[in-house]
């Protein structure tokens, strides 16, 4: 297993002393195009054909600093992730996630690894109703996580890096196609929301789920996505992932559920199958969803309780 560390953080201060008119190919050259394979994957253009058209800066500039921003006026955000300290302890936490699945016996097909992080912009609402972090990790050797850095969101870095980390072996056993449906997507979240808290302990559970309270997934969220697992399309599928709010900033329909509905959702169904069949939450990253769902159709019909 080969983890690669692409130090944003230096990055970012060659960036500060680079001229302004260089600083968006400096941004695109040094920070973006090591992920070039993943940007590949997910069909998005590194360089737009033409002016301002859609490609990966469109989307980075969605929740982080644009290059523009990159100036000594970040200073101090910064030097939050600039310590050699930090990026040991991710490294070696991001190898700790991984190697729970090797010594387990299962052979990733992936050997290489590569991680960074992006700092958030904070007028960014869609990081704002993560409470300032986020992560992604869907494609097998890719993960970078977004932060606005501050003592709340740097204890959270590592159980959200473990969070990836389950992503990111999953999809190297699930094969990602135009067939996914919500079900799985509410089942992947609900695996790797548990595997950070088995590491990492529930009181680190995100805001993904901390927000949701019983009587909203009980009575609002469950009877809702019940009805819905079956959907496929990645835009349909994200307004119940995401919920209205993020539906909303998208200028899409609202469904009728609050953020991060299957995220919570897809937690208390992972924990209960856990619960029922007595498996490993590494056994059960690999597995299909349709097996999950499975075994768990009574979980749409019962009472949840919320035990934090």
């Amino acid at each position: 297993m080969n983890i690669n560390i692409l130090r944003s953080d230096k990055i970012y201060r060659d960036i500060i002393a680079c001229p302004p008119e260089e600083k968006a190919e400096l941004y695109r050259q040094r920070m973006l195009a090591p992920f070039m394979k993943k940007w590949d994957i997910q069909q998005i253009p590194f360089r737009a054909e033409e002016e301002n058209g859609f490609d990966v800066m469109t989307i980075n500039n969605m929740a982080h600093l644009a290059p523009e921003m990159i100036t000594p006026e970040i200073e101090s955000e910064l030097e939050m992730i600039s310590s050699d300290k930090l990026w040991d302890e991710l490294n070696q936490a991001m190898e700790y996630s991984l190697n729970q699945f090797t010594k387990q016996g299962i052979d990733l097909p992936v050997s290489d690894y590569l991680f960074t992080i992006l700092l958030g912009n904070p007028d960014s609402k869609i990081l704002q109703l993560s409470e300032g972090y986020s992560g992604e990790g869907g494609i097998p050797g890719y993960i970078f996580l977004s932060l606005i850095p501050n003592e709340y969101t740097l204890k959270r870095l590592k159980s959200v890096l473990a969070h990836e980390c389950n992503h990111n072996v999953r999809y190297q056993f699930i094969e990602w196609n135009d067939k996914i449906n919500l079900g799985e997507l509410i089942v992947s979240e609900g695996l790797a929301e548990n595997f950070a808290t088995s590491i990492y302990g529930e009181d680190l559970v995100g805001p993904w789920v901390s927000k949701t309270d019983a009587n909203t997934l009980n009575h609002v969220i469950k009877p809702i996505l019940k009805e819905n697992l079956e959907i496929t399309g990645l835009q349909q599928i994200m307004q119940y992932l995401y919920g209205d709010e993020v539906t909303k900033l998208q200028g899409l329909p609202t469904v009728g559920v609050p953020h991060s509905a299957g995220y919570a959702c897809g937690y208390y169904l992972v924990k209960y199958y856990l619960q029922k069949t007595g498996k490993s939450i590494v056994e059960a990253t690999i597995l299909p969803a349709d097996e999950i769902l499975s075994e768990v159709k009574e979980y749409w019909n019962e009472e949840t309780i919320l035990y934090r």
